[in-house]
């Protein structure tokens, strides 16, 4: 089983001297920026972080990550971290729209009765039939601004997949994931 890796993340929040139970090692709370993977990761001493700064966790040399210390859900980050948690990923989905407006262009059946369409909020089936007609018909979407334009009544499409991460950041128990990566099993 292949776990899906960020190579990146955004810092939500940074807790120089650590939790209050701990061993006061500097730690940040992160959000990948690929796979919307929470993770708390432990700080070089002589590093200095804020929220939004991006920094580089995949393999080879870190300039300020000492390691990954573990995968957190939504309930472990502070309040702060929580605060910046829906502002980050708005910020993520907007810097990449494309990638988002792909979702919309490949977005696949699941099921015989349930399309991956259907999963974002304010999308039902007429919706979810308007635009696959519409992308066979006139090609696929440009930008978020086209598929408005395109499809009547839609429902804003970057508050459609904002609210899907968001939903998959703090439910478990999501049955299908279209953007986050799965919880890591503890048992």
């Amino acid at each position: 089983m292949q776990f899906l890796r960020d190579e990146n993340v955004i810092v939500l929040d940074f807790l120089p001297r650590g939790h209050a139970i701990g061993k006061g090692e500097p730690i940040a709370q992160v959000l990948g920026e690929k796979y919307f993977s929470l993770l708390e990761v432990v700080i070089r001493r002589e590093s200095t972080l804020k929220s939004g700064d991006k920094l580089y966790i995949g393999e080879g040399k870190r300039d300020h990550v000492d390691y990954i210390k573990r995968r957190i859900s939504v309930k472990d980050l502070t309040s702060f971290a929580k605060s910046e948690l829906q502002f980050v990923v708005e910020k993520m989905v907007k810097e990449n729209e494309q990638k988002f407006v792909d979702f919309f262009n490949k977005a696949q059946p699941i099921s015989t009765r349930l399309h991956q369409l259907e999963l974002l909020p304010g999308v039902g089936k007429k919706h979810m039939w308007d635009i696959i007609e519409d992308r066979e018909k006139n090609g696929p979407f440009k930008s978020f601004e086209d598929i408005k334009h395109r499809i009547k009544l839609m429902p804003d499409p970057a508050t459609a997949i904002i609210k899907r991460i968001m939903e998959e950041l703090e439910n478990d128990d999501v049955r299908y994931r279209l953007f986050v990566a799965g919880p890591t099993k503890r048992f």
